[in-house]
């Protein structure tokens, strides 16, 4: 054991009752945790099969079982290594008789939803995105045990979210099918209500290791206390600093919570930084200590000083991703590889532009998680139905997208025909003369988008047709931040901004297109060149070079963070992507975006020991 730091050695020799590690990024976590069931079976004559080893992933626990046999000479040692849903789902299996057939798979959740959302007839616009976050929101609600009758939904209102569960757990039912949440709700309910069940498992897994311990949810801690019940020999391990998924129901405070619920736990810090600079380690400490709920820790490095953090400011996005594709070419020349090289940012709504840079200067890029093409969301869509009409295709599919959007009250009624004829709309109405002037207003406006470049064609259609206001009312309807549906619209404009003719801008959306496209097939076959990913992708991964991009307020820390809780995981999100970097870590804000002049991120400031917020403009 004499390579191992004496913290390290603490947590791989504990032997009984329960433990917390807390394990810094880049301490060695993995290690701790394959050495420490080497040392139970090896010196404390613990049984493999006694041993069960908990992870949130499939990988994660392939790799760690992987890690643990290349340690041990007994290849057929009996350790069970498994994610939360795996294991209970096996305990579900012994009590019930389920199978995998059981489990429903992902495409049957998303239709059971739209069958119910179409049956209730709302109008939605962004159906697909939709269906998605109402299904989160019932996976949330199961995951905290939650009263659906004091539930308050975030997508629509109480009503529409109770049917739709309601719906939703019916079709489930009756298909006789389980999701991933209902494998932990059935496992809690198994346990409270089958004492002789629990105490058959409780004896079966007498030492139980928790990886990733911050990531936990309620119901999954519940379900863990009862089974490392009586004996306790729960050892978990995580960082309370690394809690970054309160939107699937984990939260630091569980961690946090762990001394109290375990007063004789022993607790253990691996302070000790094994991946990045002390420079990177320092920074990146000076942002998260202004996080109040947390376990106060002081890390080391072993590695040494490097480079200082740079921190710059650009003009615009424009000038931002420029600089960066400079700087990555100038370490390209230096030696390094592309792989060596992330680039990470909030939302998957922000590298557009750092992605048409890379394609320009042909610099290969992989991306962990698909890129939405902003010319494909239905609010663009909409937009370019507009330019479309103006240019001639009044083709129904084309007008129906347009015509109620503002809402002009039109009926479908009065667009039978294959191709629209205005005279004919206007013949529909010809009682109703306020339904002929707004008829009338549509031709108008198409009249003056047709002589229009492609920026002002989008701007006349945000603010001179209404679209902005139609955005606006329809944000309501969904409980969503305006300025969530208006980004896109700023970004449709900013690229539009850059052609002269409308034949230009659509031949470009048309090439992106076909690289993006191009691209997903790469990615496929095998990622290479730069890494593209969100913050929330990056979390477990490390390389010698990382760019922060956009680190501006109302990006990170989101404008969605409003709450103390919020803004709290915003800054440990921004902490995850800073200590991704071994080597260089370069942060990036700009000073204009879209004609507005943006403020730099306070987790800038709070890193620089600016928290005054002056000279937040000084390029550094």
């Amino acid at each position: 054991m004499t390579s191992f730091h004496p913290s390290q050695t603490e947590a791989i020799e504990h032997e009984k009752g329960p433990m917390m590690v807390l394990a810094g990024p880049g301490s060695g976590k993995t290690t701790v945790i394959t050495y420490r069931i080497k040392h139970l079976i090896e010196a404390c004559g613990v049984d493999p099969s006694r041993i069960l080893v908990i992870t949130f992933t499939r990988a994660a626990a392939r790799e760690m079982r992987e890690r643990f046999l290349k340690l041990t000479a007994d290849s057929s040692a009996r350790v069970s290594f498994g994610t939360f849903h795996s294991v209970f789902f096996t305990i579900l299996k012994y009590a019930y008789r389920y199978q995998a057939s059981n489990i429903v798979r992902e495409e049957q959740r998303t239709r059971f939803v739209r069958e119910i959302v179409e049956g209730l007839d709302l109008e939605l616009e962004d159906e697909r995105e939709f269906v998605a976050a109402v299904l989160g929101e019932i996976s949330f609600v199961k995951s905290e045990l939650l009263d659906l009758n004091h539930y308050y939904s975030r997508n629509c209102s109480e009503e529409i979210f109770k049917k739709i569960y309601q719906g939703y757990e019916e079709r489930m039912r009756r298909a006789g099918l389980l999701d991933f949440d209902d494998m932990l709700v059935l496992c809690h309910q198994l346990f409270a209500e089958r004492k002789d069940i629990l105490a058959a498992w409780q004896r079966k897994f007498q030492y139980i290791l928790v990886d990733e311990f911050q990531d936990i949810n309620k119901i999954q801690y519940e379900i863990v206390r009862m089974l490392a019940a009586p004996e306790n020999n729960l050892f978990i391990v995580g960082d309370d600093d690394q809690s970054v998924y309160r939107f699937r129901g984990s939260r630091p405070e569980i961690m946090l919570g762990f001394p109290k619920d375990y007063p004789d736990a022993v607790t253990v810090l691996l302070g000790v930084n094994y991946r990045s600079t002390a420079e990177i380690v320092e920074t990146a400490g000076r942002l998260i200590c202004h996080n109040r709920k947390r376990f106060d820790k002081k890390l080391e490095t072993s590695r040494g000083h490097g480079k200082p953090v740079m921190t710059c400011g650009c003009r615009d996005p424009q000038a931002e991703t420029l600089r960066i594709v400079e700087e990555i070419q100038g370490y390209v020349q230096a030696g390094y590889r592309l792989e060596d090289i992330a680039i990470l940012y909030r939302t998957n709504l922000n590298p557009r532009l750092m992605v048409e840079k890379l394609m320009e200067y042909n610099l290969p890029f992989s991306m962990k998680d698909a890129l939405p093409n902003l010319y494909e969301h239905w609010i663009s869509q909409n937009v370019l139905a507009y330019i479309r009409a103006a240019e001639g295709d009044l083709s129904r599919g084309n007008i129906l997208q347009i015509i109620n959007r503002p809402n002009r009250y039109i009926s479908r009624d009065a667009l039978e025909d294959a191709r629209i004829s205005w005279d004919r709309v206007k013949s529909f109405y010809q009682d109703k003369g306020w339904m002929v002037e707004r008829v009338e207003q549509l031709e108008y406006d198409l009249l003056m988008l047709k002589s229009m470049p492609p920026a002002a064609a989008v701007n006349y259609i945000r603010k001179a047709v209404g679209y902005n206001d139609y955005l606006k009312e329809y944000a309501q309807f969904r409980r969503l931040k305006p300025e969530e549906l208006l980004d896109i619209l700023d970004q449709l404009q900013e690229s539009a901004a850059g052609f002269k003719t409308m034949e230009e801008w659509f031949s470009h959306m048309e090439e992106y297109r076909l690289r993006l496209k191009e691209q997903a097939q790469l990615q496929q076959a095998e990622p290479r060149g730069v890494s593209l990913m969100t913050m929330h992708g990056a979390k477990g991964l490390e390389f010698p070079i990382v760019y922060i991009l956009d680190a501006n307020e109302g990006i990170t820390p989101h404008r969605k963070a409003v709450l103390d809780a919020d803004l709290e995981e915003e800054r440990r999100m921004f902490y995850v992507a800073m200590t991704r970097a071994r080597d260089r870590l370069h942060v990036c804000y700009v000073q204009e975006r879209y004609g507005r002049k943006q403020e730099v991120s306070r987790f800038v400031d709070e890193y620089l020991g600016r928290d005054d917020k002056r000279g937040r403009e000084r390029k550094l």
